[in-house]
């Protein structure tokens, strides 16, 4: 871990740009950091799922709000884990993997 792990975990978790910007200035190695751009990766599309369900579908409205809390609850707990510097992987969500 270098000295800006902390940072970049957590602005990870900070909207689309913070997890760009992450991922772009991080180190490489930094098994912290990708630890936490992962689980950001899949809140951040699980997030995107929740507001496209409840903007462009009228039926499935209640599931959006649904996945929008889901989504709120475990940005919450990661950026505090990011800031602890646990590597503890989030309940459902911590063990998906979407890149190396």
């Amino acid at each position: 871990m270098n000295k800006n792990s902390k940072l970049f975990a957590v602005l990870s978790y900070i909207t689309w740009i913070g997890f760009v910007a992450s991922f772009l200035l991080r180190d490489k190695n930094d098994t912290l950091v990708r630890r936490h751009l992962n689980q950001a990766l899949v809140i951040n599309l699980i997030s995107t799922a929740g507001t496209f369900l409840g903007r462009y579908s009228g039926l499935f409205g209640i599931c959006g709000t649904i996945l929008d809390i889901a989504a709120l609850v475990l940005f919450i707990m990661g950026i505090v884990r990011a800031l602890r510097m646990s590597e503890e992987p989030l309940p459902y969500i911590g063990n998906i993997a979407l890149f190396n």
